[in-house]
């Protein structure tokens, strides 16, 4: 054991191989949030006063939301907010990952 920490002992590292990482989701803008709390309509009660909001494919169809939202529309279907009732303010933003087509 000594042997191995003596000076010029060689020392080989150990090799890592890493998998490559995942792409992060990329953090919505801020006018996406916004649209996703305005039009949302899916709602469901997570408990202590918070609430997923969400926009639902048809509500992303509709004509005032395809509007406002444009080019982010696709993105816009990917976030929930989780949205504290008592408080009236944004808990935490989630975003779901990209499916890569097979």
């Amino acid at each position: 054991m000594a042997q191995s920490f003596r000076k010029g002992a060689a020392y080989r590292r150990p090799s890592r191989s890493f998998a490559p990482a995942s792409p992060r989701p990329q953090a919505p803008s801020s006018a996406i949030v916004d649209a996703v709390l305005r039009y949302s309509d899916v709602q469901e009660d997570v408990g202590g006063g918070r609430v997923m909001k969400r926009l639902s494919p048809a509500r992303l169809r509709d004509g005032e939301v395809a509007a406002a939202l444009g080019k982010d529309a696709a993105q816009a279907g990917r976030v929930s907010i989780l949205w504290n009732d008592r408080e009236d303010q944004i808990v935490r933003v989630l975003v779901a990952p990209v499916q890569m087509a097979a």
